[in-house]
């Protein structure tokens, strides 16, 4: 082959953006970082104004605990009836999108994410966590993020590539304003979302989430969500205490994803439809709630307590199984949410019963720093995306001296995770529509199944 047939061969290399176009990506970057944040800020603002209105609680887990039984029962049932009258609505549209959308439309370019549809859903997991569903609400953060990103891109009419790289921002915004972790949100698109590390992801992503936590850190405060914890290793050779905890987490994160997946298939099951499928969950929850409030919401209350060390291991015990329940009734009954702050709260308690049960037979440090390096180690088995979950624990403690553990631990627990499930918490949503996603060294490859 000759030079001029081989520089034939290659495909066409795309011109760089004319200043006009990249002043207005610039600008889009800009404004859909603030409107994440500023839906954040909405979105938890408006949550603790309705549980103070109503029973003068700070959280949905106070608010809980205030309600006379029969209440804890039936709420989270009005919740759940509410959120599925709203998913019923927007699946008028034609559509109903969730993480793995925001994932494909990055990836791929060929999903058109609804701004109508993410916000009806959103309004929808609004209703559910009020009425103490045990749901996160970062699900709907990373998806209005990921939605307005497309839609300020039509607007500013930019390129496909150029909007795909919008939709990454919005969603590392909206994942930084839900966790006040800048660097973990940009690992969350790179790990998760595109597979890949892509430079002109990462800029866009880096000035997005710098925008969206600096006005969430003006609004909420500048401390890490869970407060500052220290840490410290009592010898070295406990390290091999916390390789053992990255094998433990790793079946924990995956009986919870088996039990959230046997759960889709119950309720696919049964004869109800929307909206009194997840109005049945709500009230399943709600039935969890009744004895054990701490299972409400999406899990943040439990987990300060289990890091301070409050709770006996029997109650830990008790609470990381209710929490799976209840979030499996209210998440799979089809109740829009997300599971990742649950998931946090598993780990959590897997740490904590695992420091206890080995603290019989050797010297551990304290049991809070087990619970932290479980946070992580669960959240990399359920996602396979280890360094942003060990740099989300790390920003969420603040502390420098974790940083070992919880690189060691969410290392093992993916290689554990994916041995026994390849696909992710993600990537199962997408292998059900008919979509493989698998990481080479060459990069992300999509293939039908």
């Amino acid at each position: 082959m000759t030079s001029e047939e081989s520089r034939a061969s290659e495909p066409p290399r795309s011109l760089p953006p004319t200043p006009a176009t990249f002043g207005r990506f610039v600008a889009g970057v800009i404004i859909v970082a603030l409107a994440a944040a500023s839906f954040a800020i909405a979105f938890r603002w408006t949550l603790a104004a309705i549980t103070h209105y109503y029973a003068g609680a700070q959280d949905v887990v106070a608010f809980m605990r205030a309600l006379p039984i029969w209440l804890r029962f039936t709420l989270p049932a009005f919740g759940g009836l509410c959120a599925g009258l709203l998913v019923y609505l927007s699946q008028r549209f034609g559509t109903t999108q969730g993480v793995s959308d925001v994932m494909e439309a990055v990836v791929l370019g060929k999903v058109r994410l609804s701004l109508r549809v993410t916000l009806l859903k959103s309004l929808g997991s609004w209703f559910a966590i009020a009425s103490g569903g045990s749901l996160g609400r970062e699900g709907p953060l990373i998806q209005f993020g990921g939605a307005f990103g497309q839609f300020v891109s039509a607007r500013l009419q930019l390129s496909a590539t150029h909007s795909r790289r919008l939709i990454a921002a919005g969603a590392a915004a909206g994942f930084a304003a839900a966790y006040n972790t800048p660097f973990a949100a940009v690992l969350f698109v790179l790990e998760v979302v595109t597979g890949v590390v892509v430079l002109d992801a990462i800029l866009p992503a880096l000035i997005a989430v710098c925008i969206s936590t600096a006005l969430m850190r003006a609004s909420v405060g500048e401390g890490a969500i869970y407060g500052q914890r220290v840490f410290h290793l009592e010898a070295p050779l406990e390290l091999l205490a916390f390789a053992g905890l990255g094998i433990a987490s790793a079946l924990s994160a995956q009986a919870f994803m088996r039990l959230l997946s046997f759960g889709e298939t119950l309720f696919r099951r049964s004869r109800l439809g929307l909206p009194w499928r997840p109005a049945l969950g709500g009230l399943i929850a709600g039935g969890c709630a009744a004895y054990l409030p701490d299972v409400a919401g999406n899990g943040y209350e439990p987990l300060n307590l289990l890091l301070d060390g409050e709770f006996t291991v029997g109650f830990v015990v008790l609470l990381a199984l209710g929490k799976a329940f209840a979030t499996t009734a209210s998440v799979s009954s089809g109740s829009p949410g997300g599971v990742f702050t649950p998931t946090l709260l598993i780990g959590g308690a897997t740490g904590f019963v695992y420091a206890w049960a080995f603290s019989h037979v050797a010297q551990l440090g304290p049991a809070g720093g087990y619970a932290l390096v479980g946070m992580a180690a669960a959240t990399a088995a359920s996602t396979h995306a280890p360094l942003m979950a060990a740099v989300l624990v790390f920003e969420l403690s603040g502390d420098y001296a974790i940083a070992l553990p919880l690189v060691l631990a969410t290392a093992i627990a993916t290689l554990v995770s994916r041995r026994m499930r390849r696909e992710s918490l993600y990537s199962a949503e997408l292998k059900q529509r008919g979509i493989a996603w698998e990481l080479t060294m060459d990069g992300r490859r999509v293939t039908k199944t």
